[in-house]
């Protein structure tokens, strides 16, 4: 009986333990049902991305970069196609240096090229593919491919690279391009569409380049690869082609251009030239000039030195930032403002005895013995400083600032250029805003002679003098200037015009403006012009106005050119428009450090309007490099000659030389 008892207790527990081993094994079952439910249908799309992801590769494709071009469609900026060798930081696994030499051997990898790459891998991140040489020759790239499976992380590309043909000539408009920095990185990724930069290496830095780059760069593509478990492309899936950047169609004329850089030889300046009637900037000359192609795949070291430590300063743009005392040239908009505010009238004359006396203080005339009986029409043609001596002092500084301001003195321009300097167009709010002490804000009267002539606190920019000069020209009628004409699709060719309508209208009478005008034109044909002997012969009647200014001041001492130093010696400028009946070109012009504006800076002018109006080009004898302007220095001075960009000018107070012209 007991044994019958055990047997059933003993076939209880078994049974108990199928049951729950079987109860175990559905709960397993469920568990991996429940699993396989969870994976293959509710997690389905997920897993399907992640695997899609480990399979698929988004490569994005960098858009083609706009051209850029002249008025007449000369390229100014172009694209082309080359082979770089390129290294993975993050995919190396041996020593760098160790590597190169290893690479060295197949391909010509130069000291500088070294230095560059190392640039490169502080400036940007381990996983980017950094380029260690660039344009690489067929037998190059057969050499390495030979010996790739030698190099994990180390591959060949297909780069766009950026040319300018012109190379120096017009530099300072067009700018260029640069690998993106990690600054530019981080600028990068706080704009709204920095997805459009993924893949793309480079950006622009300066000029036109960085003005419109969004313009120019495009849109970003992208492509949809497969790839194999080593991380080889195997085909394409799908593919959304990049919309290249639009073109820019600039208003310069290249040819033109050149015709005045050449002129400018190896003098220190500045020349921008505009169409009165629409803002299009003709001519935007800054000299010296550089080339851009240096700085597009990362300028070497002693170039990037010698540009930064010329005494010549190449790389400031001039008539963009470089600040200038107008000289004479300010004359014109002077008598103007007398005219429109009733202070003279064109017949009221002045008896001229070489100076003016104020305070004490003696304002000399540029002739000894002065010009005699001196009305409003002469004081332009011969430039009689002590007509504006007078007048300034009658006008008063603030009159003179409310006047000048519409004109554009002293104010940006809004050009499509970045950096634009103001310049300054002195009142006495201003001198009340710049100095802290009160001493130094009270305005004198003694300050307001100085600016009858351009001198004193008045510095602007040649971009300012020549919007001046074509707002007169155009009788009033303000036109912003700019250097972009339109913006071109590249595909359909359709254009976009970037010219705007006339900004506003300063309310002049037109006799006034005739008058300015005419007397202008008597300083280029006129016998006792101070720019007759630049403009003798020209075919095209024009007006215009030389000037000299001061850059630093004399202390009541003689200035005598040939005993002083280079920088400190007088700018030279010119303002002028032609064809004096319907004007289609203004500009202004200063030459640094050389002197007289009738002997260094009309002639330049001569040969813009003479190519301008006529395309005539300067003889082949005068197409050698003019001198520099230390012709007059002694051999001890030319050592010491320093760049003179003529941030101020001389001092108020301190002009006791008259301008001569």
């Amino acid at each position: 009986m007991n044994e019958l008892k055990n047997t059933e207790r003993e076939l209880y527990f078994f049974r108990m333990r199928l049951i729950f081993i079987g109860i175990f094994v559905f709960a397993c079952f469920i568990a991996l049902v429940s699993r396989f439910v969870w994976l293959q249908i509710v997690k389905h799309d997920d897993y399907v991305l992640l695997a899609d992801e480990n399979r698929i590769d988004i490569v994005p494709v960098v858009p083609n970069r706009g051209l850029i071009l002249d008025r007449h469609g000369v390229i100014l900026a172009r694209n082309y196609s080359a082979y770089t060798l390129e290294i993975t930081p993050s995919k190396i696994t041996q020593d760098m240096d160790v590597l190169i030499d290893q690479l060295a051997d197949l391909v010509d990898i130069q000291p500088k090229h070294r230095k560059r790459f190392r640039k490169l891998l502080e400036d940007s991140k381990s996983f980017e593919s950094l380029p260690i040489r660039t344009r690489l020759t067929d037998e190059e790239v057969a050499r390495f491919t030979a010996q790739r499976f030698r190099f994990p992380g180390v591959d060949i590309q297909a780069r766009l690279f950026r040319q300018y043909p012109q190379g120096d000539i017009a530099s300072h408009v067009i700018g260029y391009i640069g690998r993106i920095s990690q600054k530019d990185a981080e600028m990068i990724d706080d704009m709204e569409d920095a997805a459009n930069y993924n893949g793309t290496d480079y950006i622009g830095k300066e000029g036109l380049e960085k003005s419109y780059e969004k313009i120019l760069h495009g849109n970003t593509g992208f492509e949809e690869v497969e790839v194999s478990a080593g991380g080889r492309a195997v085909r394409t899936l799908s593919r959304t082609p990049p919309t290249s950047g639009k073109n820019l169609i600039l208003s310069i004329d290249i040819e033109l251009q050149k015709v005045i850089e050449e002129a400018f030889g190896e003098r220190r300046g500045a020349l921008v030239a505009i169409e009165p009637e629409t803002g299009d900037v003709l001519a935007f000359v800054s000299k010296p000039t550089y080339d851009p192609n240096l700085f597009v795949e990362g300028i070497d070291q002693q170039s990037w030195t010698e540009l930064n430590t010329s005494e010549d300063r190449p790389l400031l743009n001039r008539p963009l930032s470089g600040s200038y005392p107008p000289g004479s040239t300010y004359k014109p908009y002077m008598a103007l403002a007398a005219l429109e505010l009733g202070k003279r009238t064109p017949q009221q004359a002045i008896a001229d005895q070489g100076f003016f006396m104020f305070g004490g203080h003696r304002f000399n005339d540029d002739k000894p013995g002065g010009h005699g009986m001196v009305d409003m029409y002469k004081s332009i043609v011969v430039s009689c400083d002590p007509y504006y001596y007078i007048l300034a002092n009658d006008l008063g500084v603030d009159a003179i600032h409310d006047f000048m301001k519409p004109f554009g003195f002293g104010q940006k321009t809004g050009i499509d250029l970045e950096h634009e300097k103001q310049g300054v167009l002195p009142s006495t709010a201003w001198k009340r805003s710049v100095y802290k002490k009160a001493a130094q804000q009270k305005w004198y009267a003694g300050e307001t002679i100085s600016l009858g002539i351009g001198q004193g606190y008045n510095t602007f920019t040649p971009l300012q003098m020549a919007h001046a000069m074509a707002t007169l020209a155009n009788n009033g009628i303000v036109m912003k200037p700019h250097l972009v004409k339109s913006t071109e699709d590249p595909q359909t060719r359709a254009r976009t015009l970037t010219v705007p309508k006339e900004s506003y209208r300063i309310p002049l009478k037109q006799e006034n403006i005739d008058f300015i005008k005419n007397a202008m034109i008597g300083v280029t044909s006129v016998a006792g012009g101070t720019g007759v002997r630049a403009f003798a012969g020209a075919e095209y009647v024009s007006g215009g106005k030389t000037g000299t200014a001061q850059v630093v001041g004399l202390n009541g001492g003689k200035y005598d050119a040939r005993h002083t130093l280079e920088k400190h010696r007088d700018n030279a400028l010119y303002i002028a428009f032609a064809p004096a009946d319907k004007p289609k070109i203004a500009l202004a012009l200063v030459v640094e450090n050389v002197g007289f504006g009738s002997e260094f800076a009309a002639p330049i002018a001569r040969k813009a309007l003479d190519y301008y109006l006529l395309g005539k080009r300067p003889a082949e004898k005068d197409k050698s490099p003019a001198p520099k302007s230390d012709v007059l220095a002694t051999k001890a001075e030319s050592e010491v000659r320093a760049d003179a960009d003529s941030e101020g000018g001389p001092k108020p107070g301190e002009q006791t030389k008259g301008n001569k012209d």
